[in-house]
């Protein structure tokens, strides 16, 4: 057998996302995110915002999906629904839960892009280039003040590069989730575009 990375679940995981007519699956999408969950956790107090922002959403867009497990087995149906009923905007909406699941996981794949293309960073020179290309813009400058503390508290690169490592190669696991993960991110801002709904920012 082969060798196993904290990222075998997650790149297992995103081979059930897409449904066979190529659209995207509620809860394997969720599952996915969930997955990810545990690598965060290595990162111990610097990821802490980003753990519970990114547990919130998914718990509440899988609230949606459990009320109705037919209705929602689309992820985008419960964003129709709240386009249509015009609560989309609203700050506890699922459509502001997907946008902010989605953003916070583009974040954690140029932070794993950052750690394997760049092996003479830091992890706070890898976060603060990823959080600059991604989550900076959206946020006001309470949320960025905080984030910015927060990464002065992250681990020694080497440390939690074993501590995620495993068996595996985990280098080219994490490059295969930053390359297969990227396009249903891209395809979730493509859709939130779509209904004019991808660039609201941090209240």
């Amino acid at each position: 057998m082969e060798g196993t990375t904290v990222f075998t679940p997650s790149l297992e995981g995103m081979k059930h996302v897409k449904s066979e007519g190529g659209e995207m699956l509620t809860k394997p999408f969720l599952d996915v995110c969930k997955l990810v969950l545990p690598v965060i956790e290595k990162f111990g107090a610097a990821m802490t915002l980003v753990k519970s922002d990114i547990g919130g959403n998914i718990s509440r867009l899988e609230a949606k999906y459990n009320s109705d497990p037919s209705k929602f087995e689309l992820l985008y149906s419960m964003v129709h629904v709240e386009v249509e009923s015009k609560t989309a905007k609203a700050s506890s909406s699922c459509t502001n839960g997907l946008l902010w699941l989605t953003r916070a996981m583009d974040f954690l794949v140029e932070l794993f892009r950052n750690l394997v293309e760049h092996h003479d960073w830091t992890m706070s020179q890898a976060c603060t280039d990823s959080y600059a290309k991604t989550l900076k813009k959206w946020h006001g400058w309470l949320a960025s003040s905080s984030f910015t503390l927060a990464m002065k508290l992250a681990p020694d690169r080497n440390k939690f590069m074993e501590v995620i490592g495993g068996s595996g190669d985990l280098n080219a696991d994490m490059m295969k989730f930053c390359s297969t993960f990227s396009p249903f991110l891209e395809e979730n801002h493509k859709f939130l575009a779509s209904v004019g709904l991808d660039d609201l920012k941090a209240s």
